[in-house]
Parts: structure tokens; C-alpha cells; sequence
């Protein structure tokens, strides 16, 4: 790789956490992986069916390792089946190695919790059919697992592993399509979603390389030697219980990487929480998702677009703001959902406090160059936007499960791929060079199939290449759409599913709590003491 593109990823020093620069104690091991073949998936629907169509296709002898922030045992893969769980265990039946991490959310049997129950039935689902399930809660107190990675190794042909990492979950609401109807299997959420809420979301399949990587992430965290959960009676009761493993049995030898496979260089970003006893992968815990990020915000010049469930914090807006303050040509478009999914009294006002602070941070920086948007489908319904996408320059991408607030900056566990495509796109020789990089044709295809489905054009459409342009129509959307309901809905419905996004307001009253309750439970800081109240990562 040329020296302009390797600038876009994090060296060894920028990393700056010695215990964890080499997966799997490889001290030799680079700081991004080549040779890669990353094909984006965007909706659930779309991964759900490459999911079901790798998972069918193994044999005995072969294996598959996966992590999990909520899995539901009886979510359809496909419209008429098998289930998430029926298929994982069938595997296993088959002779398949299947092994997961799930994470076990606290006080799940005191309550109802978003992801409690219905991972511990996931896992004693497989577990009975040979597999091993573990539930995880070696996270810093009131932090989660929140990775969500799928690794699939054939015994015989390596050239056909593949890993899939990305936002979407094993669990329900999560297979919806471009259509967005929704997903029939739902979750409870804000009413205003509707019956069957509309979701947007996005993985990536990975093969080549960098799918020893992704194994390896996983290898670090299951053979914490750590206990799986608290050591009290009543945690023990409980594993006891869901019939789940106290210790995880060892992992085969690791076999060599995969042949090379495309033209993708692909860089693991994560975050681990600085806790006691600590990780012994990150001993400080381990922040290069927000060094990544960082990084990437001071090489941006033309674009940042950005598509996050929440952007509520002021320390990512910071370093976006920044940037847009040094260079006057950056634009930066960012796509959210309208309400919190939870956006009930007590719930509602810490998340709102936090992403109104951030947008009008960078609305200041730069009222012209800076927009956010939320969606919606035909019917008028808000689209929740859960999928964790930044394109920058049409050079640097990521996909992951990280969100742009603290709290995945910081304290939860999370895995995000940052991607570079190592030759420039051809298809247009006369384009001028972004950050002193010509554009990319993985991230610019990405870009454009997004802008594409959001604005309702065709993704070939010649005004989506330019970015000036296309913030332009950004614009121009969300204002027709707005105005066709401010004015009763008459007359044709415009094009797309923009609208402008202004989060509804917090009152004096409760900014009282909402704030304190935003920094110290909704978007708390995961970092050593020293570092806490700085820019630093």
C-alpha cells in the first residue's frame, strides 16, 4: 500500500496500547491486514439470507465462532425459515463446531431487559445440541458487549472462509429491506415506529486475511481467564440454571490466514472499557475506534457522512466540528433516527440533551456545510437508522457496531472495520485528488448506493458524484418532503425519505436531571482517571 493511503489508518504508535497491538500475542502482526475482499451489506434482510446461505453450506469438521449484543432464538433468517436458532443448532447437530459470546445483561431476571432472556434461551438452544454458547459479563460495570461479528472457517478450503461484522444483531426487528416495512418479529419501541418499526442497518462480509483477524478478537475475549460473571451465589444459581458453561473449553490451533483475496485493506478498530480486573488483551482498556476516528476527521476535506443511531456526545461533535472549522470545502451530512428508540419521560431527556448539545455544536462550526437528516418510508413512518457507517473523502470507510457517543468510544465492547480500498476508482481519470488521495471505488460505490436509496434516485445518477451537489440535494429533498406535510400531504408524495432532523427540545426542568443523568449513565466515560475531562484517547 502507497504511504498517502496507509496515512488514513492508525500506525502501531497511534494505537498507543502496547498489549494490544498483536492479536493473539503475534508482535509481528501489522497494523491493518491487505488483500481483502469487503462487500457492504445494507439491511438485515440482505445479511440474514448471505448468513443462511454460508450456514447451510457447512460441512462436518468445519467451525463458526460469533459474538453477540442480543440474539433471539426465534428470529426468521428467511420469510419462511429456519430461525436464528434452529439453524445454529441444526449446524452444530451437523458436526460443526459452533461456539458463541453473548452478552449477559445485568439484572436480567429482575426485569424485562432488552437483551437478558432471550440471549439466555439462544445459547441453551445450541448448547443442547452440542454447541457451546457462553453468556459474557466480563465488561466494566455498567457496560455491555456490544460486538456483533460471525466467523466461518472450512476445514477443507480456506479460500471460502468469510467474517461478517457490522451492526446487526441475531434478534428481532433487525430483517427489514429497502422497502422498509419493517421487520414482522418486533421489538417494543417508541410508538411513533409503529406496529412493525422500519430499521435501517449494514454489515460487512470480509474475506481474504483479514478473517484470522476477526477470529482472533474473538480468541482474546474467550480466553479471558476471568470468571464468565460475578462470583455470587445468586450469579451462580443462575448459570447453573440456563445450563451454561462455567469455563469455556480451549480453542483449536489457530490456522493459517486465508489466501488473499481482493484489493481491500482492512483495519480492526475496538473498544474495551478500562476496568478491574482488567482485560488481559487491554490492560487500559483500548480506544482505537475514537483514534481512528480522530484521525480521520483531521484528513477529511470534502466529506464526512456519517449514518449512527445516536450522535449524542460533544466529544465526538468536538472533532467533527473542528474539521469543519480548518476547511472550508468539508460537508458533513449526517443521517439519524428521528426519536430515541426508548423515548418515554425518563428515558427520553438524557438521550435528547446529549444529540441536541452535539448538532448545535456543529451547526455553530459551520450552518452551510453541516446538515442532519432522519427518515422515513412511504407510509410516513420514521425509519430507525441503527446501522454505523462513516465514509470520509470517498476514500476512508467504517463499518461496525461502535455508535459516534462516548459510551462506544469508551466503556462498551466494541468491533468496527475501517476500510480502504488500495487502488483509486479509474472510472473518472480526470478527478481531482480528495486529501491528497484520489476517490475510492468501495467507498464511493457505498456512498452512492446509500444517497441513492435515501433520495430515491437511481445510483448512477450523475449528480450524486459530486459533493457540494449532492448536499445540495440532500437539502432540496427533506425541504419538499417537509413542506408536502406541512401542507396537508396534497398532491404527489416527493421522492425519497429525508426529512430534516431537529431533535424535540428538553426543558428547563428537566435538563436538571437529564444532564447528569446523560453523563453519568447514558453516555458515560470509559477511560483511565488521567485521561477523563480531556480530547484524549
Amino acid at each position: 500500500m502507497d504511504d498517502g493511503a496507509a496515512r488514513w489508518f492508525l500506525s502501531r504508535e497511534e494505537r498507543g496500547n502496547p498489549a494490544s497491538d498483536a492479536h493473539a500475542g503475534d508482535e509481528n502482526r501489522s497494523s491493518w491486514s491487505e488483500g481483502n475482499l469487503v462487500r457492504p451489506l445494507i439491511h438485515g434482510a440482505t445479511y440474514f439470507a448471505r448468513l443462511h446461505e454460508e450456514l447451510t453450506g457447512l460441512r462436518p469438521g468445519d467451525r463458526v465462532w460469533f459474538t453477540d449484543w442480543r440474539g433471539d432464538a426465534d428470529e426468521l433468517l428467511l420469510p419462511d425459515g429456519p430461525t436464528v436458532g434452529e439453524l445454529l443448532a441444526d449446524t452444530a447437530r451437523r458436526g460443526v463446531e459452533v461456539r458463541g459470546l453473548v452478552w449477559r445483561s445485568h439484572g436480567e431476571r429482575l426485569r424485562a431487559p432488552i437483551s437478558g432472556r432471550s440471549n439466555e434461551r439462544l445459547g441453551r438452544k445450541i448448547n443442547d445440541a452440542g454447541g457451546e454458547v457462553l453468556l459474557d459479563q466480563r465488561v466494566r460495570r455498567f457496560g455491555s458487549h456490544h460486538q456483533k461479528l460471525f466467523v466461518i472457517r472450512r476445514r477443507d478450503d480456506a479460500s471460502r472462509d468469510v467474517a461478517f461484522v457490522g451492526g446487526i444483531d441475531l434478534c428481532h426487528s433487525r430483517r427489514d429491506d429497502a422497502a422498509h416495512g419493517g421487520d414482522p418479529q418486533t421489538l417494543d419501541m417508541d410508538p411513533r415506529y409503529g406496529k412493525q418499526p422500519p430499521w435501517h442497518d449494514a454489515t460487512l462480509e470480509l474475506r481474504g486475511p483479514v478473517v484470522a483477524d476477526v477470529l482472533a478478537v474473538f480468541a482474546e475475549r474467550w480466553n479471558d481467564p476471568h470468571p464468565l460473571d460475578r462470583r455470587t451465589p445468586y450469579r451462580m444459581l443462575l448459570q447453573r440454571l440456563a445450563r451454561m458453561p462455567r469455563h469455556p473449553k480451549p480453542l483449536p490451533e489457530a490456522a493459517p490466514p486465508p489466501p488473499p483475496a481482493g484489493p481491500h485493506a482492512v483495519q480492526l478498530l475496538r473498544t474495551y472499557g478500562h476496568k478491574r480486573p482488567p482485560f488481559p488483551f487491554a490492560p487500559e482498556g483500548e480506544r482505537t475506534i475514537a483514534r481512528a476516528y480522530t484521525k480521520a476527521f483531521g484528513l477529511a476535506r470534502t466529506l464526512l457522512y456519517i449514518e449512527d443511531q445516536y450522535l449524542w456526545s460533544k466529544t465526538v461533535a468536538r472533532g467533527i466540528a473542528d474539521a469543519l472549522q480548518r476547511n472550508p470545502q468539508l460537508h458533513v451530512i449526517v443521517v439519524v433516527p428521528r426519536y430515541p428508540d426508548s423515548d418515554g419521560p425518563l428515558a427520553g431527556p438524557p438521550s435528547r440533551i446529549g444529540q441536541i448539545h452535539a448538532i448545535r455544536m456543529l451547526r455553530r462550526a459551520a450552518p452551510d456545510r453541516f446538515a442532519a437528516f432522519d427518515l422515513e418510508n412511504t407510509a410516513g413512518i420514521p425509519i430507525y437508522v441503527h446501522a454505523k457507517i462513516c465514509i470520509a473523502d470517498d476514500v476512508w470507510m467504517t463499518c461496525g457496531s461502535d455508535n459516534f457517543n462516548r459510551r462506544s468510544w469508551t466503556t462498551d465492547s466494541e468491533l468496527t472495520c475501517a476500510v480502504l480500498d488500495t487502488t483509486p476508482d479509474d472510472r473518472e481519470p480526470d478527478e481531482e485528488g480528495r486529501s491528497g488521495e484520489r476517490p475510492r471505488r468501495l467507498p464511493r460505490d457505498l456512498r452512492l448506493q446509500l444517497w441513492a436509496e435515501h433520495l430515491g434516485v437511481d445510483a448512477d445518477d450523475e449528480r450524486l458524484r459530486d459533493i457540494a451537489g449532492g448536499f445540495a440535494l440532500f437539502t432540496a429533498a427533506a425541504d419538499a418532503l417537509d413542506r408536502w406535510h406541512r401542507d396537508g400531504e396534497r398532491g404527489p408524495r416527493p421522492a425519497g425519505h429525508l426529512r430534516h432532523h431537529t431533535p424535540e427540545p428538553v426543558s428547563r426542568v428537566q435538563r436538571i436531571w437529564a444532564v447528569p443523568a446523560n453523563r453519568l449513565v447514558v453516555d458515560p466515560d470509559g477511560r483511565p482517571r488521567r485521561l477523563r475531562g480531556t480530547r484524549r484517547f
